[in-house]
């Protein structure tokens, strides 16, 4: 089956100043796509290309099957899109606005709808102008989802929601996606860590790497070592190996290419007075830090 989202060598340049560069990527049917990177990365820029809200200045994306560049009210009408800034008309109700948008999707569900509204507390008769900003994100999803489309983009969806708001946020997006194929991008990194798929990270407008959550989980460790004395670095530290740090007779560092067996061998060899060795898993939060920090100080 083709991917739902294929990007090829995409950039995009503003005023001279490139946003996106070379950015090849997939998003598997079926799967959760998280794009995470810091601010400016171009998460949103990205979006916007698939969305064909912006030109690219090269390269090119298929969503669908079909050139972002060309996306027709067909396609439209299978893809479900929620925006952090996307405004809604303040005038209409909630039922009003449900009811305004079912015409130009064939496969509206209203009892999916209405569903949704009650999973939502989204009161039916109260103006969108009169939401809160979680309640008119809320209203945005369930008008997203109502007429069940094969892709949803979501483009920091989470942002200023209070806790409970993203958890009633991510619980109908898993219930009712199902079968469908997400992408987000998002800061939450603790809630993305707990429902994506696969990951992709943007770092100065560039893909650094595009893979299933498990196996980035997998590759990356803490690493803590306990020497006799106080440590000297070797020169020739491990390019994989991120951010080593000193103090009194340890030596910390980020594993970004864990292997059970060389890894172990590698700081044995490597350390050879190391009287302990502590190897501890990462969550997504601390690797994104390790990565911003190490690209940070890189630059």
């Amino acid at each position: 089956m083709n991917s739902p989202i294929r990007c090829e060598h995409l950039c995009k340049t503003f005023w001279r100043v490139p946003a996106l560069r070379q950015i090849s990527l997939e998003v598997p049917p079926g799967s959760i796509y998280a794009l995470v990177g810091p601010n400016g990365a171009g998460k949103t820029t990205v979006i916007k290309l698939l969305m064909n809200i912006l030109q690219p200045t090269s390269g090119h994306a298929t969503i669908l099957g079909v050139d972002s560049r060309r996306l027709s009210p067909r396609e439209f009408a299978s893809i479900g899109y929620v925006s952090e800034n996307q405004e809604l008309p303040d005038g209409m109700t909630v039922s009003y606005f449900l009811t305004y948008l079912k015409p130009f999707y064939p496969s509206w569900d209203d009892a999916l709808a209405e569903k949704l509204l009650r999973q939502f507390d989204l009161p039916p008769q109260r103006k969108l102008g009169q939401l809160s900003r979680g309640m008119k994100v809320k209203a945005a999803l369930a008008s997203s989802l109502a007429y069940r489309p094969s892709l949803i983009v979501l483009d920091e969806p989470f942002s200023g929601l209070d806790p409970l708001v993203r958890d009633e946020f991510t619980g109908g997006l898993l219930e009712r996606a199902s079968g469908a194929t997400v992408l987000i991008s998002s800061h939450d990194l603790a809630e993305i860590e707990t429902f994506a798929s696969h990951v992709g990270y943007l770092d100065n407008g560039r893909l650094q790497f595009s893979e299933e959550m498990a196996a980035l989980t997998n590759r990356f460790r803490q690493i803590e070592i306990t020497l006799e004395a106080p440590p000297a670095l070797p020169s020739s530290w491990p390019q994989q190996w991120l951010r080593p740090e000193t103090s009194s007779a340890l030596v910390r560092f980020v594993d970004s290419h864990f292997d059970r067996e060389r890894t172990p061998a590698e700081i044995s060899h490597l350390f050879p007075g190391a009287r302990n060795m502590s190897i501890n898993p990462m969550p997504l939060r601390e690797i994104f830090i390790a990565l911003a920090r190490t690209a940070r100080k890189a630059a």
